[in-house]
This record gives structure tokens, C-alpha cells and sequence, in this order.
């Protein structure tokens, strides 16, 4: 659990400041659970150039309660969590220094966003809150008030959550939980998954990640893991200590997701995706009589592949959509049903080309259609799909046939700016698996928006 702040105060000589106001959000890592904001008689005069950031005058403050009566509150409210702050050494200092006046030592473990912002989002020229928000389309609302700044800080920090692909973040929660004797029971720990499209990862009393899945169901699949009789999954069973979730909303973005991150933290049980399971793939050549050939074989890395499946099965099945889709020979698709002379036996999807009664040249227009279609080869294009919630949408880019990787972003806040999506996006491999997990998703997919710039 996280305890994200933002604090303002008089301004003046250091530990001499006083807080004039505190918003405090508690995120679980997807959602706010909890919130505390409040002015704060800081029992001083306040700086004139604060007055004039802020917005906060003395005036404002007469009335506002002091700090040792919000104190307990704050302890409440942080209990057990990692305190997040945009300069985090900042607000961390005066916390302590306002229980220090209290007679009592304030500790709490923290994370600087200032500092995670400068590994994770190293691209950007500044890394001040308030250029990171416009540079993110962030939406803001009261900047220099502590609860804009601390809500802008929880929206940021979702954001480095995502990039943080080797889950650095998360891996110091959980020591953390662990070193303060935080030993949550399975049970209760299945009781919090949600039921919904994402990825979960498993780890061990080290906060070591075991194993990385994905599913529409998150819950459900995870208690197949725990129910499971496998070796694998009393394997898991045995060394689970706690489990970390992200919702994606996005199948497509779950299963790219699960293929990276796998590839990047290499856990123990997920050896069989460690390497590609897309084997099979399909190319075209022309014959002697100068018609285009679909292929099926397997993946031969010398030869670009229109598209990849994981087995022959799955290969023909394709096969026999595209050649009722785009009136393909089956013959000249590489089906294992298709006969020498399918024309003559009947074969309602081909309209005579192995006969010779088609020109080779309308014929392979139809096949290089599907190979447009079907190529992510020099295509610029947005993939909008589900976000984690109603309000949200996903974003997968592809700029010169390369996957570049996925952004989530709100309604509000339309994608048409594609440098500020390029901002917010979480970079990817682009690699044989992603773009056949990309043209999988197309082709199985319905309505799916794609907008190509």
C-alpha cells in the first residue's frame, strides 16, 4: 500500500517551516482507497512569495486546525504504507519535523517520483511535476494546492508503475511488507483479485517473481493455480508468498504484456515462454506460371513471414478464413484438404486460377490485399482498445511496421496528439512474438478500432 502526499507550508529557514496544508492519497496500486486532506494552522506567518504560489493566506488558515490535532489522522492513514512524494526527501523532512515537535519520531519507508520519473521516463527534459504533467496529458486542477499536486502524483505514479517492467516498485513493497512482519494468508490475498482482464504475478517470501500469467479472469485463474493437481502448480502452491496484480482491460495488451515481461524477469516456472511459441509460419512465393503461393512452414529465419501461428492446426484454420475472405485458390494456399484440381472438384472459393482461367496478375492482387491487410510491414497505426476502466481507453502504437509499445489514456484526454502519446507510452521489444501476438489479435478480433496516421 501506498500513502501518495503532497504538502504546502510557510516557506522560511529550513526545519523552521511550518505545514499549511497536507493531502494525503492512499492507493492500493490501481485505486484510491482512502484520502485525507486538510489546511493546517502552521502558527507562523506565511512567506509572501508563497502566498502568491499558492493561493494559501493566514487569513485562510485562522481557523484551520493545528497539526496535533490532524496528527493521528496522518499516522492512520500511513500506517503500513511506502510514502510516495514528488520530491519526496522534501515532505518526508518536514513530517518529521512536525512529530519531532510532538515529541515522537515519525519513520516511514518512501519513494521519491522525482527519482523514478529520472530512471523510467529518462527521455523527458525536465522532470518537475508540473512540465511531467503536460508532457503526460496529465489533467490537473489546483497546481501549488496540496491536493492537486498529490492527485496529479498518484496519476503519475500509475504511470511509472507501468513502465517499471522489471517491477522494481513493487518488489520493494513487498520486502518492505515483509520486513515489518506483513504476512499476508492466501486466502485473503485471493479475496482482493479482482475478476477482470490483467496480469498477476506470483512471488515467494523473497519477493522473488516465480511465475507471470495472464487472463480475462484474473481470480478465476488464479485459483485453477491453487486448486490445480499439476506439478507446476504444487510447486507454486508451496513457495507463493503474495500476489501482485495489473488490469489492463485489454486482452491484447495482457498477452503483450505477459510475453515482455516474462522474456525480462525470466521466473522459474514460466520456462516454456521464455523463448517464441509462434513456430509456424506463412510466406508467399511465386510458382512457374507466376501465381502467388501461401505457405505454411515452419519459421525459417532467414525469410520475413506474412504472419505466425503456434502449430499447423492453427496455421490451417487460418488458411481456410483468408481463402474464403479474399477468394483465394486453396490449392495455391497451402491447405492440407486442397486437391490438385480443386476447381473441378468443386471447391466453392476458387474461381478457376489453377486452371489457368484467372491472369496471374488479378489473382495475386487479391493475395498482396491479404498480405497488406494482414502485415504490420510499414504500417503506421493506433490500436484503440479497452481500458481499466469506463473512462479509459489503451493505445498500442506502431510507427514503420515496429511495435513501440502501449499507453492507457482518459476519455478526456483524446489521443490525437501522438508526440504526447509517444510520452506516455510504455516502451516494448518489438520482437517476432509481439507482432504475431498483434496480427493474431487482428485477425480474431471484430470491430477493432485502428486508426493508421
Amino acid at each position: 500500500m501506498y500513502a501518495i502526499l503532497d504538502i504546502e507550508t510557510t516557506g522560511g529557514q529550513f526545519n523552521e517551516e511550518g505545514i499549511t496544508e497536507i493531502a494525503i492519497y492512499k492507493f492500493d496500486g490501481h485505486e484510491i482507497v482512502d484520502q485525507f486532506i486538510s489546511l493546517v494552522n502552521p502558527e507562523i506567518p506565511i512567506q509572501p512569495f508563497v502566498v502568491k504560489l499558492t493561493g494559501i493566506n493566514n487569513d485562510m488558515l485562522k481557523s484551520a486546525p493545528k497539526f496535533f490535532e490532524v496528527a493521528k489522522r496522518i499516522l492512520e492513514i500511513t500506517q503500513d504504507c511506502v510514502l510516495v512524494a514528488h520530491n519526496a526527501s522534501f515532505d518526508y523532512r518536514i513530517l518529521k519535523t512536525e512529530f519531532r515537535r510532538l515529541g515522537y519520531q515519525f519513520s516511514s519507508k518512501n519513494l521519491c517520483t522525482v527519482e523514478l520519473s529520472q530512471k523510467l521516463l529518462p527521455e523527458q527534459p525536465s522532470h518537475s511535476l508540473g512540465k511531467l504533467v503536460r508532457a503526460l496529458g496529465i489533467p490537473m486542477a489546483d497546481r501549488h494546492r496540496a491536493s492537486g499536486d498529490a492527485l496529479a502524483t498518484v496519476k503519475l505514479f500509475k504511470i511509472l508503475l507501468e513502465k517499471d517492467l522489471e517491477k522494481i516498485i513493487v518488489k520493494k513493497l513487498i520486502k518492505s511488507e515483509i520486513e515489518s512482519g506483513i504476512s499476508p494468508k492466501l486466502q485473503d490475498l485471493l479475496e482482493n483479485i479482482p475478476s477482470k482482464t490483467g496480469i498477476y504475478y506470483i512471488h515467494n517470501q523473497k519477493g522473488t517473481l516465480i511465475y507471470i500469467g495472464k487472463s480475462r479472469n484474473i481470480k478465476k485463474r488464479l485459483n485453477q493455480h491453487f486448486s490445480g493437481n499439476a506439478m507446476k502448480s504444487k510447486k507454486i502452491q508451496a513457495e507463493v508468498f503474495t500476489i501482485t496484480y495489473d488490469e489492463t482491460g485489454s486482452e491484447l495488451i495482457a498477452l503483450l504484456k505477459e510475453s515482455e515481461e516474462i522474456k525480462i524477469n525470466k521466473p522459474k516456472y514460466n520456462t516454456a515462454q521464455r523463448k517464441s511459441i509462434f513456430n509456424i509460419g506463412l510466406y508467399s512465393e511465386k510458382d512457374s506460371n507466376g501465381y502467388l503461393n501461401l505457405k505454411l512452414q515452419k519459421i525459417d529465419g532467414r525469410k520475413k513471414e506474412i504472419t505466425s501461428f503456434v502449430n499447423v492446426a492453427e496455421g490451417n484454420k487460418a488458411l481456410e478464413n483468408i481463402v474464403s475472405k479474399y477468394k483465394l485458390c486453396p490449392k495455391f494456399s497451402g491447405i492440407d484438404s486442397a486437391t490438385s484440381n480443386c476447381f473441378q472438384n468443386q471447391i466453392k472459393e476458387c474461381d478457376g486460377a489453377c486452371l489457368g482461367e484467372i491472369q496471374p496478375e488479378e489473382y495475386n492482387s487479391r493475395v498482396q490485399e491479404f498480405i497488406n491487410k494482414n502485415s504490420l510491414e510499414n504500417q503506421n497505426m493506433i490500436i484503440v482498445d479497452r481500458g481499466r476502466n469506463v473512462s479509459e481507453r489503451s493505445a498500442i502504437l506502431i510507427q514503420n511496421g515496429v511495435y513501440q509499445g502501449y499507453a492507457f489514456y482518459d476519455l478526456n484526454y483524446q489521443i490525437h496528439n501522438i508526440e504526447i502519446l509517444k510520452n506516455i507510452i510504455v516502451p516494448m521489444q518489438s520482437n517476432r512474438d509481439t507482432n504475431n501476438i498483434i496480427q493474431s489479435h487482428i485477425r480474431k478480433t471484430r470491430n477493432l478500432k485502428i486508426i493508421k496516421f
